[in-house]
């Protein structure tokens, strides 16, 4: 059992390798084959807290900390990658990409020592800081440059307010639409990614749609509590 729960911290760890390959595909402007590595990433993400949690980490593997792995290599896939991508890729011209690409980090380090960031319900207080999913769906949908601006900063307030936001895997309210609802709009990024975001109209709909739900569905779980706790 303990070798096992050790090789989860190896998985893991291979977030922060896929990191480095995201990063360097960036340094390049291949914004598609970022995408890719991110997107491998996201899934490594996704399956790793199922694993630890059935195997016990904290109990079994103790010498590693694993929420504090986690943590670090969300900010570099989730945070980080992102930014600089939304300022090299073009999305933002001039001074927003500049604004932009320091007001994530800045925003997303607090929120990502903040203490009430997780609910009861597994679910995220505030906007999770979750930019790798936002700029490859920007990548994909391809907006104009003010929608994505606004965007931005109406997520980066929304990492200090009280809304909720859901985790496709842990949070179990509404799991058996979320966990295939993500599922999807991974496999539509790759797919985009591999044809170099080549414009699709179904793909580009499909992304538009799944992530739309990925970004309201807990603030809606949030409202239906908020009129039962009235009633």
């Amino acid at each position: 059992m303990r070798f096992k729960a050790y090789a989860v911290h190896l998985f893991t760890a291979v977030g922060a390798s896929l990191a480095m390959l995201a990063l360097l595909e960036a340094a390049q402007q291949d914004w598609a084959m970022m995408a890719i590595w991110l997107a491998v990433a996201f899934v490594v993400d996704g399956i790793d807290g199922p694993l630890a949690r059935r195997y016990d980490v904290h109990t079994n593997a103790r010498v590693i900390d694993g929420s504090l792995l986690d943590l670090i290599i969300d900010f570099l896939t989730y945070v980080m990658i992102p930014a600089y991508a939304l300022y090299g890729s073009g999305l933002l011209p001039g001074w927003t990409g500049w604004f932009v690409v320091l007001l994530i980090p800045f925003a997303s380090s607090l929120y990502f020592a903040d203490t009430r960031m997780k609910t009861h319900d597994a679910s995220f207080r505030g906007f999770p800081g979750c930019w790798n999913m936002v700029v490859l769906a920007l990548l994909v949908i391809e907006p104009v440059w003010e929608v994505i601006f606004g965007l931005v900063l109406l997520l980066s307030a929304a990492q200090f307010l009280t809304l909720r936001f859901i985790h496709p895997v842990r949070t179990t309210r509404w799991r058996c639409v979320s966990l295939p609802v993500a599922v999807i709009w991974t496999g539509c990024i790759a797919y985009s990614a591999w044809f170099d975001f080549a414009p699709m109209s179904v793909v580009t709909w499909i992304v538009a749609v799944t992530s739309a739900y990925l970004l309201l569905a807990g603030i809606a779980q949030q409202i239906i509590l908020d009129r039962g706790a009235l009633r």
